[in-house]
């Protein structure tokens, strides 16, 4: 079914999603907001920008955007999957508790704020350019994946402030990170090949979805984080 968003606000275009128990195609997108807001079982295909809060709750849907979108995709998603061609503002994965967001290009600020995960729900983020700074502040599960492909050599694959309040989940990054400063409460090593068994299955689906090589993206150095376990912040985020 084909939606013409043209002349439609966020609520009428969300009627019409959930009036429908067919895939849709959504034209003419201009910056509505909360598209699939806590919607089950759709497939959405978007081609425009759609506004910020996409997927905002979202449960086992697809959405797929052609383009760019705006800030807080995926904003509290519990479940189903967010595929992204473009690039996506700020606050992507904001409290995600399950589900996976797929970017092939760029991420804004605060990618990843407030992830966490509880029993069988296990969020995941991948970007496959750079994200802005405060990348995984205040982190509580899941894991973050950061590729940099296709960076300028003047640029890191993450800017300032990265794991700020990070008690909990793990963050992937695609570099050595040598010139990028973390702060004392994490752990930061060189991943190994363990390690990356870890996220082979979402570097193979990134790669399956935008066309890269697998060999390519993964003939590079990845730097693991995890929180420290004597981490201070986590007394005051868990019971335990």
């Amino acid at each position: 079914m084909i939606i013409d968003a043209y002349n439609l606000d966020y609520r009428s275009l969300n009627d019409a999603l959930r009036n429908t128990k067919e895939s849709c195609e959504i034209v003419n997108c201009c910056g509505q907001r909360y598209i699939g807001a806590g919607m089950s079982g759709k497939n959405i295909s978007i081609s425009g920008i759609p506004g910020n809060a996409l997927g905002v709750y979202l449960n086992d849907s697809v959405i797929t955007v052609n383009s760019n979108a705006q800030d807080a995709v995926g904003d509290t998603m519990n479940d189903g999957k967010i595929i992204v061609y473009g690039n996506i503002g700020d606050t992507a994965g904001y409290a995600m508790r399950g589900g996976k967001i797929y970017v092939k290009g760029n991420a804004g600020y605060r990618t990843g704020i407030h992830m966490k995960e509880y029993k069988d729900k296990y969020p995941v983020i991948v970007i496959g350019g750079k994200c802005g700074s405060f990348l995984g502040e205040y982190q509580a599960g899941g894991k973050i994946i950061v590729l940099g492909l296709n960076l300028n050599n003047n640029k890191e694959i993450v800017d300032q402030f990265p794991c700020t309040g990070m008690h909990g989940g793990e963050m992937f990054l695609r570099s050595e990170c040598r010139n990028i400063s973390f702060p004392e409460k994490v752990i930061v090593k060189r991943a190994t090949e363990e390690d990356l068994n870890e996220i082979d299955s979402y570097i193979t689906e990134f790669c399956e979805l935008f066309g890269y090589e697998k060999n390519r993206v993964l003939d590079s150095p990845f730097t693991k984080v995890i929180p420290d376990k004597m981490n201070p912040y986590k007394q005051m985020y868990v019971a335990n």
